[in-house]
């Protein structure tokens, strides 16, 4: 992983400004996979696999002490973002059910 090495405040916050815009980008990215997802599921049950979570959650815990990232912030922003997630690959199986 290549860091830039800035030179002031204001080329850090772009830097990090720059970065959130792409997080924002691959998170909706993930989002739209999740509503694919539901498509091919048939039940409440197989979208809320707790073992599948407990993989992503296992999994992103070992990449973020690979990095050097708190692995506690990254499991409780994933949490946040498959329980968010979750529901709405929820909505969209009972939408797609009702017609």
């Amino acid at each position: 992983m290549d860091i830039k090495k800035c030179n002031s405040l204001e080329e850090v916050r772009k830097e990090v400004d720059r970065i959130d815009a792409k997080l924002i980008d691959l998170i909706s990215q993930r989002s739209h996979y999740i509503r694919q997802a539901a498509s091919f599921k048939e039940s409440v049950a197989e979208v809320k696999t707790e073992e599948r979570i407990d993989f992503i959650l296992t999994k992103v815990r070992h990449r973020a002490i690979e990095l050097g990232v708190s692995p506690n912030m990254i499991s409780e922003l994933f949490e946040i973002m498959i329980d968010e997630m979750v529901e709405t690959e929820i909505a969209e199986l009972k939408n797609r059910n009702k017609f």
